[in-house]
């Protein structure tokens, strides 16, 4: 039996969403294919003077907004048809916080657990330079995704430099502060998170104050987001796991605490003494006004869903529940903020270290911070409109605000010659 294509699932979500907007068969058309799909073959020497070939891919699936955005990853199982409907959903992320960026999505199959950091650079740099054909500060503008990081970026914007002869602050974002970074955006996605956290709660009318939150994944996204829900909106953190396990405090978290004892303890939050142990199920489980599941996808499935119990989730992960998982979950009232607007803070912060990296001209962290909460309460509010208008679900609301606001541009444009 045939796998089932990443893409083509990634169109049935799409289809779903142009059919309730009644998008004309044309438009579907234009916006169903990618724009440029390149892939590179490419030598990279070894640390033992062997040379290793290397397949890499970079897809711009729409840029009539602006340039490509998105990730570039190292996964031994990168495949095109992954990269497509990555870049794909990109643009879908990028349209439905208004921020002008199209889709785009990288990635080179190689597992980099084998590879020493010296082989990692010289692929990285090499890779680079074979997409250099495609990409460009006004073209396509990568990130870390996947297995890179800084270092990762900062070895490229150098590649991209040499290979034009002067510094291109503006060719890659997440690189690291001392060569164009932006101050943020560590906590971007996390930040994200708390403001739409906030938004869904004064829609439901309910004060933030006096909510109970539970917080599944203590990596960047989900300890930023518990940090911030409890100092900034004044919410208690009563539950929260990792790898290891789960806590419980019905009185609330010292974020800080707690964040501090996990970079000690092999950056995990198993022993901490200031909370009950509970399971992950158990945190799922728990009676809270709010769950952000910020860990691994698919962590809420038809198995689980029906214990869930929050009134609210906010989707800090990638792709948290399935489909079907999301049928129970809006069947018993339960209001969901999809995960590529939940989580659009961290390319919405990449957006703005673009920006000053453009304009060499670099900006203080509260000046991000505002810009953000700006662009997310916004983005938040338009797709609540939507929602509203079509009497739809949330998820649905943000791919038919997304897709409208792509197509429009589409329209306006004209197509070519």
């Amino acid at each position: 039996m045939a796998e089932t294509s990443l893409f083509q699932n990634a169109l049935k979500q799409f289809n779903k969403a142009a059919d309730v907007m009644d998008l004309s068969q044309s438009m579907r058309q234009v916006l169903s294919f990618p724009k440029r799909e390149l892939t590179v073959n490419f030598p990279v020497r070894m640390d033992n003077g062997e040379i290793r070939v290397f397949t890499g891919h970079r897809v711009q699936h729409n840029v009539a907004r602006g340039p490509a955005k998105g990730g570039i990853r190292y996964h031994q199982n990168v495949t095109l048809d992954e990269v497509k409907a990555l870049a794909f959903w990109m643009t879908w992320k990028c349209a439905v916080v208004g921020i002008p960026y199209g889709g785009g999505k990288g990635g080179v199959c190689v597992n980099p657990q084998e590879l020493s950091i010296n082989e990692i650079e010289r692929l990285s740099r090499r890779y680079f330079s074979e997409i250099q054909i495609i990409i460009g500060e006004g073209e396509d503008i990568p990130a870390p995704d996947v297995n890179t990081n800084a270092q990762i970026m900062a070895w490229y914007m150098d590649t991209y430099s040499m290979n034009i002869g002067h510094s291109v602050l503006g060719i890659v974002t997440g690189k690291p502060l001392e060569i164009g970074g932006s101050k943020g955006r560590t906590e971007a996605t996390g930040r994200g998170v708390r403001v739409v956290a906030e938004e869904a709660l004064r829609y439901k009318d309910m004060d933030p104050k006096k909510a109970k939150v539970a917080v599944q994944g203590f990596g960047n996204v989900g300890s930023y987001a518990a940090k911030l829900i409890a100092e900034e909106m004044g919410s208690r953190v009563v539950g929260l796991s990792d790898v290891s396990g789960g806590l419980y405090n019905p009185d609330g978290f010292d974020i800080d605490d707690l964040m501090a004892y996990r970079d000690q303890n092999n950056g995990v939050i198993e022993g901490y003494p200031k909370g009950q142990k509970i399971s992950n199920e158990d945190l799922l489980s728990l009676d809270v006004d709010i769950l952000v599941p910020a860990a691994l996808e698919n962590a809420i499935t038809e198995k689980n869903a029906r214990n869930v119990r929050a009134k609210i989730v906010v989707e800090g992960a990638n792709g948290p529940m399935t489909p079907e998982a999301e049928d129970m979950i809006l069947a018993n009232n339960i209001f969901v903020v999809p995960d590529f607007l939940a989580n659009a803070g961290g390319v919405t912060v990449s957006y703005f270290e673009w920006v000053q990296g453009l304009q060499h001209y670099f900006w203080d962290v509260e000046d991000v911070r505002r810009a953000l909460h700006k662009i997310m309460k916004e983005a938040f509010g338009s797709v609540i409109s939507t929602m509203n208008k079509y009497s739809i679900d949330m998820r649905t609301a943000a791919y038919v605000d997304a897709i409208e606001k792509v197509a429009l541009a589409t329209k306006l444009r004209g197509i070519y010659p």
